[in-house]
């Protein structure tokens, strides 16, 4: 720590960056490490080894919007659109050039629109056209809706001059409509649309559109309104002719992936986001790069009704990348780039600034993948990306009207790398063609199709026996139902089970096939048949509903002595149904795994990048994930919480004590925007099954006075009352200079906690001491001096103070503010809520390291404050947290001579 001499020695704004906790005051020692500053946009890349970076353009500087899309025309020229505004045409100059390249917009010849195209999220030049997805609501600004439009140049000038809408589409914003790809072929798109588009009526479906939660779990909608009327199938992709006169559904169960790639095999993939209001709940899901193979469901539902990728009736992703906003997919075949990128996707990430290389490996009929951080910076909000004719990598930042930019990435030796060399052999695997030949049996009916597909229910391959699975749901159920309750082997009669429990008479299947899968011998089963047969069992009750008397008789008697299991995922398949079926002692029993705290290793969720590695590659986002880590609510006893939720037999009064109590502690834990609310929902649900004359204690006893009216957030001691404003320097100086006399200390104490201050910083010993403490503050810097810090966080940070990104040799990155180091290893601390979890990082293992140009300190943190409030804010950090402080009697006259 800096003594009382050395403080003095700063330069007065370096002494208050620190002071306010311009990176929440982690203070680093002992350092010696050579570190590179930050210098132009491009030097801010973190890029392989080999590989360099050009800026080109900056659409914003030049006033022409925030650019998310793009795409090449047939000769070479760079088409973009502006997120709210038109599309542009730029003729890029050849790599190394320092000339600028030359920017057009482009206006349709006979519209009369103010802009005659544009809004695109999607662009794509194909069959003599420029295909443009808009994602637009109507106005009067830009009279055309969302919808798939084919852009022509009838008179080769050059111009287009024809507009056709192909498909109009019902939904718009960052869930609409998104991205254009052509087809392996070459003759024909697709398209993929976000969860808050409506699927339009398809004149084919690859997937079974009888589509339903299926899920036991009980449904909370999320509490705070997003996507509560929103249903499955969610997100999908549809495939469509260049004239948009057929179409037909590829896939779906998607909750709002921005773009679609093929490779040569001619298999397709997609980027998929993440719910981030969802993070510290059993139901979240991160983003995830998966295989959409035909027909393929993925899961996407509402709230807590989300799919587990464990479902056999969905499919599990390749990879699972982490916390982020994908934007764009991108497959390598065609840049020239070294060997190592055959066989490679890059997936954009816009909310921490990376592109993830994921390098495919065939496996059985899908594929597993190594991951790569192939590019990152901070900040870089990545919008889209593509090939260009050069074999070089074009891509776009900027989004939601933020600062944008054109960059170019290219391999130093390019010259060296023949156009097309890039394209990988196709590797087509045994597995891989029995896939594709049982896809043929999708959207179509064949008297070959169920005696094709039949043995591939048991194959150990998951993609294969999906296919299997929907090939034989497409055919009429008298031809297979028969097969199901004849069937001996144990697998083939599960996933015979689950296709007629899917498409069979709801009013008929449910007690055969319930008696039946009572049958098999459960103890020769392994982990990933038990977990089927137990899907099946759920969908089969939530599609058929209770069963008879006996049948529940029979299944009870086969399920209810197996919980609990020693697998925790197995008993959040037990839990889930025995609540539904009523079964003895559930509740005890489901009570006390809760309280045992059941540890679950969730693998079907691990993600290639740690959450801990991106809190500080983005201020905004990465402290709401650093506060998430600070107190990680227990996903497996939120699960055992919530199904408890539904059951309205079997309790005693301890039982209720005990269960209630958890609420209240459940507050108490950090997740996502919905956590509190999710719990709330519960808790609600949870009262509605106790006696009359308990609602009040238990009501008291789970945590009521803990939540606010909505249930969504905590009570809180104070919450600014606004309204706020941007403030800036100047306008917040004149305010508090001349007037912070006779101001309120409770309020300014509470405003301190309210804005996030306390979570770094101590007052009076009060707070975090995480950063330093800032007690004697107000002896030292004047009030404008403090505002500077907290308004303009970025404007100058010594790099003492800065966290640092590590390039390791793995071609990893990790971003933290060092400690310390010593001979072998550099210490660094990535939560600025935790400085006490340290990581190790060997110095062998590191390349380069480069200072991060952003703090850690977010740039709006007093933005919800009213004039007042700042002024008792500021009263309060000068005064040291000192009730008797003058600040708090003296005339403004004197606070004139000390204030600037």
């Amino acid at each position: 720590m800096y003594t009382k001499k050395q403080w003095l020695k700063l330069p007065m704004t370096l002494a208050i960056l620190i002071a306010v906790g311009v990176f929440c005051g982690v203070m680093l020692s002992n350092r010696t490490a050579k570190h590179r500053p930050p210098g132009s946009k491009a030097d801010k890349l973190k890029l392989p080894a080999g590989f360099k970076a050009e800026h080109l353009y900056s659409p914003s500087a030049e006033s022409n919007g925030s650019w998310v899309s793009m795409t090449f025309d047939n000769k070479g020229r760079l088409i973009t659109s502006d997120q709210y505004g038109g599309l542009f045409r730029l003729e890029l100059p050849p790599i190394g050039s320092t000339e600028k390249p030359k920017v057009e917009e482009l206006k349709i010849a006979g519209d009369t629109s103010k802009i005659a195209m544009g809004y695109a999220h999607g662009l794509l030049y194909a069959f003599n056209s420029l295909y443009v997805m808009i994602n637009n609501r109507e106005n009067p600004r830009f009279p055309k809706g969302s919808g798939l439009y084919r852009l022509q140049d009838t008179d080769n000038n050059d111009q287009y001059d024809k507009i056709t809408l192909l498909k109009s589409l019902h939904g718009e914003g960052e869930h609409g409509p998104h991205s254009i790809v052509l087809a392996p072929d070459k003759k024909s798109l697709y398209v993929v649309a976000g969860n808050f588009t409506d699927l339009p009526k398809m004149d084919s479906y690859l997937l079974m559109p009888n589509w339903k939660n299926d899920n036991l779990f009980p449904w909370i909608k999320d509490p705070r309104g997003h996507a509560t009327d929103r249903n499955a199938p969610g997100g999908w992709i549809a495939h469509t002719d260049p004239e948009g006169k057929t179409w037909e559904l590829e896939s779906a169960g998607y909750r709002n992936s921005y773009d679609i790639a093929f490779n040569e095999a001619g298999d397709l993939f997609i980027y998929d986001s993440d719910m981030e209001w969802d993070f510290g709940t059993p139901w979240y899901r991160p983003t995830r790069v998966c295989h959409a193979t035909s027909g393929a469901e993925y899961g996407w539902r509402t709230g807590s009704a989300n799919w587990s990728p464990t479902f056999a009736d969905n499919l599990s992703p390749i990879m699972n990348i982490g916390q982020g906003s994908p934007t764009n997919l991108i497959y390598l075949k065609d840049a020239r780039f070294p060997a190592k990128y055959k066989n490679t996707l890059l997936a954009f990430d816009w909310s921490f600034g990376i592109v993830h290389g994921l390098h495919l490996k065939p496996s059985g009929s899908t594929y597993t993948a190594d991951h790569e951080e192939f590019l990152s910076g901070a900040p870089l909000p990545l919008t889209d990306g593509a090939i260009g004719p050069d074999g070089a990598l074009y891509f776009l930042t900027g989004g939601r009207r933020l600062e944008s930019d054109l960059y170019r990435v290219y391999y130093g030796d390019y010259k060296n790398i023949p156009a097309g060399s890039n394209t990988a052999e196709v590797v087509i695997t045994p597995e891989h063609k029995q896939r594709t030949d049982l896809e043929k049996f999708h959207a179509k009916q064949d008297p070959k199709a169920v005696d094709a597909a039949w043995p591939f229910l048991k194959s150990p391959d998951r993609f294969l026996r999906y296919a299997a699975r929907l090939a034989i749901e497409h055919q009429p159920v008298s031809q297979w139902e028969s097969k199901v309750y004849a069937e001996k082997d144990p697998q083939t009669l599960i996933y015979g089970s689950l296709a007629l429990g899917r498409q069979g008479d709801s009013s008929k299947v449910g007690g055969p096939l319930l008696k039946g899968l009572a049958k098999i011998d459960y103890n020769k089963l392994n982990q990933i048949q038990k977990q089927d047969l137990l899907r099946t069992i759920e969908v089969i009750l939530y599609r058929t509903g209770q069963p008879d008397a006996a049948t529940k008789a029979t299944l009870l008697a086969y399920l209810n002595p197996k919980y609990p299991s020693p697998s925790p995922l197995l008993n959040r398949f037990y839990s889930k149904i025995l609540v539904n079926l009523e079964a003895p002692k559930v509740v005890d029993r489901t009570l006390a795994l809760l309280e045992a705290d059941e540890k679950f290793d969730d693998k079907d969720n691990a993600t290639a990048t740690a959450t801990a590695d991106l809190i500080l590659r983005n201020p905004q986002y990465g402290l709401d994930l650093a506060r998430l880590l600070e107190k990680m609510p227990p996903a497996q006893q939120t699960f055992y919480a919530v199904v408890l939720s539904s059951e309205k037999s079997g309790w005693t009064p301890q039982l209720r004590e005990k269960y209630f109590k958890w609420f209240s502690k459940a507050f108490s834990y950090q997740g996502g925007n919905s956590y509190i609310g999710f719990i709330d929902k519960a808790r609600q649900l949870a009262l509605k099954n106790v006696p009359k004359d308990k609602f009040a204690y238990y009501n008291k006893l789970s945590g009521a006075d803990l939540v606010t009216g909505n249930g969504n957030d905590l009570v809180k001691l104070y919450s600014p009352k606004g309204p706020g404003r941007g403030w800036r320097v100047p306008e917040a100086v004149a305010l508090v200079q001349d007037s912070l006399s006779n101001r309120d200390f409770e309020k300014g104490k509470m405003i301190f906690s309210a804005v996030l201050c306390s979570r770094c910083h101590m007052v009076q010993g009060e707070g975090s001491d995480v950063g330093p403490d800032l007690t004697q503050l107000g002896t030292r810097f004047s009030a404008k001096d403090m505002l500077e810090a907290i308004i303009e966080p970025n404007k100058a940070i010594s790099d003492q103070y800065a966290s640092i990104a590590y390039l390791l040799k793995d071609k990893e990155s990790v971003v933290g503010r060092q400690i310390n180091e010593d001979a072998n290893f550099y210490y660094i601390a990535q939560n600025p809520f935790d400085s006490k979890t340290i990581r190790k990082i060997s110095k062998k293992e590191v390349l380069s390291t480069t200072i991060s140009p952003s703090s850690v300190m977010l740039p709006g943190l007093i933005n919800g404050l009213n004039p007042n409030e700042l002024r008792d804010l500021i009263a309060y950090l000068m005064s040291g947290g000192n009730k008797k402080n003058p600040i708090y009697s003296e005339s403004s006259a004197s606070q004139k001579k000390t204030g600037k």
